[in-house]
């Protein structure tokens, strides 16, 4: 086997078991637009926090709540930070058997869902993905541990996804 980058052989005795991303797929990635997403997430909840505290302020007048709104505000630029390198690391790729979905950064996920172990596939968009064009994709098995969602996709791919996986899991024989 070799590295499609490099032509170089892949030795696989040698990968590490702490990394989680084999380089030998092709992953795809999730739209870039699920970073604005989860920004917006970010910047919805950091509003609803700052009125509380200005109801709170306004009512009372203490200088504490003037410190709890700075540190609301701190901790936004961390959940920022946060949320956008969560959303960069989604990834998943498409093998012969199975869907590989890695996600996560300082804790890496690699969930391995093979076709055959299907029971159905979701496919959601709430109001706030329906107004950035995304949809998720959620996979369900058996084990309710191996599921595996993908958000962050254009309703077309995530259409084609979820029909993919459906031909897959009736060729196997099992699943949905």
């Amino acid at each position: 086997m070799t590295d499609p980058r490099s032509e170089a052989p892949v030795h696989t005795a040698t990968r590490s078991a702490l990394d989680p991303w084999p380089g030998e797929f092709a992953w795809r990635p999730v739209s870039p637009r699920l970073v604005a997403l989860e920004l917006t997430r970010v910047s919805i909840s950091t509003a609803v926090l700052l009125a509380v505290c200005g109801v709170v302020w306004a009512f009372t007048g203490s200088s504490w709540v003037l410190f709890a709104a700075v540190a609301v505000l701190a901790f936004t630029v961390v959940r920022g930070v946060v949320a956008v390198r969560a959303a960069r690391s989604y990834g998943y790729a498409e093998r012969e058997r199975d869907l590989l979905v890695r996600h996560g950064r300082m804790v890496r996920h690699l969930s391995i869902v093979p076709y055959a172990r299907m029971q159905y596939v979701d496919v959601t968009a709430g109001p706030l993905e329906r107004s950035f064009g995304l949809a998720t994709v959620q996979l369900h098995t058996a084990a309710a541990a191996s599921d595996a969602t993908i958000p962050g996709l254009e309703p077309a791919e995530a259409a084609r996804l979820r029909d993919r996986l459906a031909a897959l899991g009736e060729d196997a024989g099992e699943g949905l």
